[in-house]
């Protein structure tokens, strides 16, 4: 049994070399080519980060995500996750196994750090609006412009009425996204993981909700390079369901409830036993993150 063991850690460590190398080399590629990275971003550090979360990162069935996903998956998460300047460390962002797929999903604070790298964001904040508080905003030639939110501090144990969202531009221009109670609720609504984590962070889980469709309009508008907004879109559209409003997900409940059901478009290969011999050599994982991205159609307001 301990040589069992040994071999499937010996056989995990190769594995994740072989996907180290394959997306460094892709990364150094795409540098040579013009990606700008963070100043204080170490990809290497995140990869790191990222494989030591994949060894807790489990299917439906208890099986790792690192025996479970193929290496093609998992190789482009990573990539997409480096391209954005994300960590798990920093709780920017985490992974779902969907059948034999890996995907790499944004947290809150991951969607402000993408943000702030576009050209045209320079920063970007989300506030609460209580009963009683005093909101005033303006609809100015067609764009919301906040004018003032008065607030006290014993209004933080009263009831939400809503949530704004604001982004500045590279042009000091504050532009301003509002959320109703009815319509936060009406996003939550939308959420197959139920609603137990609303409930018990409804502050943050509306601040998230308001600057999740905030974040939208300047992610597809924006004219940064295609490869940094198409891994952006890519882990976005993990979150999509036909058009359909961002899901506000609660990690791990979306990772107990979620994981291993068919319910995306991709036919998963043929599951394998696992056979611990000395590794023959494997091509590289195939990586596709410079995907020229589609026409974005829509049916209604996504966010």
């Amino acid at each position: 049994m301990t040589n069992q063991v040994q071999q499937q850690q010996n056989q995990l460590t190769i594995i994740q070399r072989d996907i180290t190398d394959s997306v460094n080399g892709k990364i150094e590629e795409l540098q040579a080519e013009g990606l700008s990275l963070p100043p204080n971003y170490s990809y290497s550090n995140a990869l790191k980060s990222a494989f030591f979360k994949l060894q807790e990162v489990k299917d439906k069935n208890g099986r790792v995500a690192l025996d479970v996903c193929t290496k093609d998956s998992i190789a482009n998460s990573l990539l997409d996750m480096v391209v954005q300047g994300l960590s798990p460390a920093k709780t920017q962002c985490y992974f779902i196994v969907y059948g034999t797929q890996l995907q790499l999903n944004r947290s809150y604070f991951g969607t402000q750090a993408v943000l702030k790298r576009l050209n045209n964001v320079k920063d970007i904040w989300a506030n609460v609006i209580y009963k009683d508080d005093v909101f005033d905003y303006e609809n100015d030639r067609g764009r919301e412009r906040l004018i003032s939110h008065k607030t006290a501090f014993e209004n933080r144990d009263k009831e939400i009425v809503g949530a704004y969202a604001v982004v500045l531009t590279a042009d000091d221009e504050e532009i301003l996204t509002v959320m109703t109670k009815k319509e936060i609720e009406a996003s939550w609504g939308q959420s197959k993981t139920g609603q137990a984590v609303h409930k018990k962070f409804p502050q943050e889980m509306a601040k998230r909700t308001v600057i999740n469709r905030a974040a939208k309009a300047f992610i597809n508008t924006s004219d940064d390079s295609d490869l940094l907004v198409q891994s952006i879109n890519n882990s976005t559209e993990n979150e999509y369901d036909e058009d359909r409003p961002l899901k506000e997900i609660n990690p791990q409940h979306e990772i107990d409830q979620n994981a291993n059901k068919e319910v995306l478009d991709f036919t998963p290969e043929p599951e394998k036993e696992p056979v611990y011999e000395e590794p023959q050599e494997e091509s590289e994982p195939v990586l596709e993150p410079v995907r020229q991205p589609e026409p974005v159609t829509s049916n209604g307001p996504g966010f």
